[in-house]
């Protein structure tokens, strides 16, 4: 065939598509308008969202905000400046003293030098700040991009910011959300990034629940990013000896920081860690201290465990996402604002909605829907002068002081109001944990039937292919000249996940034609088979 002939055939096999497209009405973007869509109602569900939570705190005064940690945080700073001697015996208030590392008594002794009605701003907003950023880096670690990652980070945002631990976090000033998205962001990064794994140290620096997370790093195989974040952990430990000698061996030599009572009461209503959830079933913490210490270390092994498969198994946020919910149930403390792990929980779900099918996108839906409500801060009032401030919402049901402090031990329907948080922590516990065995048991099996499920005719013909090439004999892992195994060496999986040329399996399972190229690189055109 000359080339005139090659063009007019070329030409030929064109127009019928041609003369198709010219006759059919031109389509509107249906995804492009749909996605334009639902990132405009996220906008919207947002921006109302947050102008809620600024008029409410306009309109309610000392009602919504009240920075009560934060003035905690301001004269431990001040006091590390002008007479650290006391740091940990003097009290705020009547059972209200510091709590935190030495190191985070010479982060708030800088934070004292700026005025405080200047630091109480910054500390709102930052920490409102760091809701949709904490979504917006654990959707993006999911894979996310584009204007749907947006759109979930805003939706998941305006939901996230009335869930109560959010909430209570921003009206006591606390540094929660602050230590949350420091965690995350390490956690996010690229593992070739050189100092990855120093924000988790210092969050374990500051407090000390984020050392779950060095553990966890050494489980993945990430033995150099956990040893940077063991590395400044302990740099800090021996920076408060070097800069407050004295609180820091009260604090670390007399076992002050592995006292429970130290920040307030076990069986409050707020403490809901497993600890606080046993000393209201028993009456006191020294009771439930024996059954505590084995049940936390067992939740311990379990989540790290639970948390290093899902990682290993491609699920790298599903598995962080477990360490820092278990964190918080073994943590003998764990105030209701403790509980913004949520966020990421929240986020976690949204973006494996966005790449489900439609019934499990429905099922995870409900359940962002499910545990928004269920950790809503819905007010205890809606009429009044105190309508419509958030409060502890289901928590307690609707418990008001004192008895949020006079209760010691609960009954009945109170085992489950008085410990929700802790029960919604075990439920998302325990469907990680789940997940993490099933992708664990499926992981090799898939890798098992994809080599095995090449039948023997394939083989047959692949190692006649390789001969009538020049090639080395089909599966006798003979190697070409140019160094790389024959096109027939069997199982090399193709980088996309379907079969290489030889037909070995890819990682779906997808199995290849049987044919093969010279040199074992991408399969050129196939030969016809002999008719059988």
């Amino acid at each position: 065939m000359n080339k005139e002939e090659r063009s007019v055939q070329a030409q030929a096999e064109i127009e019928p598509a041609d003369v198709v497209g010219r006759g059919r009405p031109r389509q509107l973007p249906w995804h492009r308008i749909l996605v334009s869509g639902g990132l405009i109602l996220a906008a919207l569900f947002f921006a109302f969202s947050l102008t809620a939570y600024l008029v409410d705190q306009a309109v309610h005064r000392h009602a919504v905000v009240t920075w009560y940690d934060l003035h905690v945080y301001n004269a431990a700073g001040l006091i590390t400046r002008q007479l650290p001697s006391i740091l940990y015996t003097w009290e705020f208030t009547a059972g209200v003293k510091f709590t935190y590392t030495p190191f985070a008594a010479l982060v708030f002794a800088g934070g004292s030098l700026i005025p405080f009605w200047m630091l109480r701003w910054i500390m709102t907003i930052s920490s409102l700040a760091a809701i949709p950023l904490t979504t917006w880096l654990t959707l993006g670690a999911m894979g996310r991009r584009g204007a749907g990652r947006v759109a979930a980070t805003l939706a998941v945002s305006a939901l996230a910011l009335w869930i109560q631990p959010v909430v209570k976090a921003l009206y006591l000033g606390q540094i929660e959300p602050l230590l949350m998205l420091l965690v995350v962001w390490d956690l996010t990064r690229p593992d070739s990034r050189r100092w990855k794994g120093v924000c988790i140290g210092i969050g374990a620096g500051i407090k000390l629940v984020p050392m779950l997370f060095i553990p966890y790093l050494l489980l993945v195989g990430k033995v150099r990013q956990a040893t940077v974040a063991a590395g400044t952990f302990i740099a800090l430990i021996v920076l408060g000896f070097i800069v407050l000698p004295a609180p820091s061996a009260s604090y670390w030599l007399t076992g002050y920081f592995i006292r429970p009572g130290r920040t307030g009461s076990v069986h409050s209503l707020v403490n809901q860690s497993l600890l606080g959830t046993l000393a209201r079933l028993y009456g006191s913490a020294a009771a439930a201290r024996p059954l505590w210490l084995p049940l936390a270390l067992v939740v311990a092994v379990g989540g790290l465990a639970g948390g290093a498969m899902l990682s290993r198994t491609g699920r790298q946020v599903q598995g962080w996402t477990l360490v820092g919910i278990t964190g918080v149930l073994v943590s003998p403390i764990s105030w209701d604002h403790h509980w913004v792990w949520l966020v990421p929980v929240l986020a976690m779900l949204a973006g494996l909605a966005m790449n489900a099918r439609p019934l499990a996108r429905t099922a995870y839906l409900a359940a962002i829907v499910l545990v928004a409500a269920v950790t809503a801060a819905w007010p205890s009032q809606f009429s009044g002068s105190h309508a419509y401030v958030p409060r502890r919402g289901l928590l307690g049901w609707f418990v008001q002081p004192p008895e949020v402090n006079q209760i010691m031990v609960v009954h009945g329907w109170q085992l489950l109001t008085w410990n929700l948080w802790v029960a919604v922590g075990i439920v998302i516990y325990l469907g990680l944990l789940a997940g993490a065995v099933m992708a664990w048991r499926i992981r090799p099996r898939r890798q098992l039937a994809a080599v095995t499920a090449r039948s023997p005719i394939d083989a047959l013909l692949a190692r006649a292919d390789a001969v009538l090439r020049g090639g080395p004999l089909a599966g006798s892992g003979e190697r070409s000249q140019n160094g790389e195994v024959g096109s027939s060496a069997g199982a090399n999986a193709g980088f996309n996940g379907m079969a290489g040329s030889n037909g070995g399996a890819g990682a779906d399972g997808q199995i290849g034609n049987g044919e093969a190229s010279m040199d074992g690189s991408r399969p050129t055109a196939a030969a016809p088979r002999p008719a059988r």
